[in-house]
């Protein structure tokens, strides 16, 4: 069934069937409670809880609730758990819309926290949003593919980096016959060229530390933190994304973030900016049947000449196609502010890379979920 008609029938079935329940069930809905239960019912994050009936012990407090629970904080946009405690003891629309049905019924901050450790450990809304993608996405044709990047700032201590071991110096002038010159260890992008995905994402630091990036007024910003790699399609939809430490550099977690995503989506063009000029991300897109766009990083030559070409097309008035094409690359940007702004991507409270991968692809999800409705709405 085509993407428009699974997500006009899903619309349907939300205007139609559900909205009038719940209102005759809980009472009014409001903007944000509305939001909630399309994406709710588009991201559908019960069905990937793992949940364990009949066990010794005391039973655990309901998963399902739980989860839609954080779903709603990023929809909420609840800067942390409290919030949304006291949110949901207040809220008695949005209480009944997670699945409990008085205040009481609500668990506290430790069971809240017991419960996301194990939606990190088994990586749930990242899950929920590789299914949500594979079934919106599997007779579609995605036009390009923007790739991207986006700082996260944590409250956490950076990890020591492991001193560099200097390599000896070489002595001045001809070497000796006989005599072969060091070899250099090869860089992240050519071992990579030689591995799978997972060792690919088993090769890519992941610890906290300090990143610096440049931004579009040429000053350089630094942070405590991660760096959050996205891959967003037409549409403003993200479709993969990756958690590395701050201080790896965006092309480095270009090619598994590229493997990622051709297996989940076809798509027909790679647009990236001048972070990810190199051979063999190039290359890697020219594999997988897509047509690289990427803008010339001026430190690998040419850009002179590239700007004087573009500026002789534009005075005669013919643009390229890669230009007007390379201008969508623009919904990666308005993805990270999204994410950022209204999903929680920056009050990240929690500590360690799976809990903050957690944290984000809740956000990630909810924003998925609100964005295939868009299409229709």
């Amino acid at each position: 069934m085509p993407l428009r008609e699974t997500l006009s029938n899903t619309w349907d079935h939300v205007q139609g069937f559900l909205f009038p329940i719940l209102r005759e069930d809980a009472g009014p809905l409001s903007e944000r409670h509305q939001r909630l239960v399309i994406v709710l019912e588009v991201a559908g994050v019960e069905a990937f809880v793992q949940s364990w009936q009949g066990l010794p012990g005391r039973p655990l407090k309901d998963r399902h609730a739980l989860a839609r629970a954080f779903v709603a904080k990023a929809v909420f946009g609840l800067p942390t758990t409290s919030a949304l405690i006291e949110r949901l003891s207040i809220d008695a629309v949005l209480r009944r819309l997670c699945g409990w049905e008085g205040v009481k019924s609500v668990p506290g901050e430790s069971t809240f926290s017991r419960a996301f450790s194990e939606f990190a450990l088994c990586d749930l809304p990242a899950r929920a949003h590789e299914a949500l993608i594979r079934a919106t996405h599997k007779d579609r044709l995605v036009g390009h593919i923007s790739r991207d990047s986006t700082a996260i700032e944590a409250r956490e201590k950076p990890a020591r980096t492991a001193p560099t071991t200097k390599m000896p110096k070489r002595k001045r002038g001809r070497p000796k016959k006989g005599d072969a010159a060091p070899a250099k260890e090869p860089r992240r992008l050519e071992r990579q060229a030689g591995m799978n995905l997972a060792q690919m994402l088993a090769d890519l630091p992941k610890a906290c530390n300090v990143g610096s990036k440049r931004n579009s007024k040429g000053h350089t910003a630094s942070w405590i933190g991660y760096k959050l790699h996205i891959d967003t399609a037409d549409g403003d939809i993200p479709v993969s994304c990756l958690l590395t430490s701050a201080s790896v550099h965006d092309s480095q977690a270009a090619l598994p973030l590229a493997e990622i995503t051709a297996r989940r989506v076809t798509n027909l063009y790679d647009l990236m900016d001048s972070a990810y000029d190199a051979p063999e991300i190039a290359r890697k897109s020219r594999d997988l049947g897509h047509v690289p766009i990427i803008d010339t990083n001026p430190r690998r030559g040419g850009k002179a000449e590239a700007d004087a070409e573009a500026r002789a097309r534009r005075l005669v008035g013919h643009p390229l196609a890669e230009d007007i094409r390379y201008d969508e690359r623009s919904s990666a940007e308005r993805v990270n502010g999204a994410l950022k702004d209204n999903y929680g991507g920056r009050f990240v409270r929690v500590r360690g890379p799976a809990k903050v991968h957690c944290h984000l692809t809740f956000g990630v999800l909810a924003l998925t979920a609100e964005q295939l409705m868009r299409l229709v709405t």
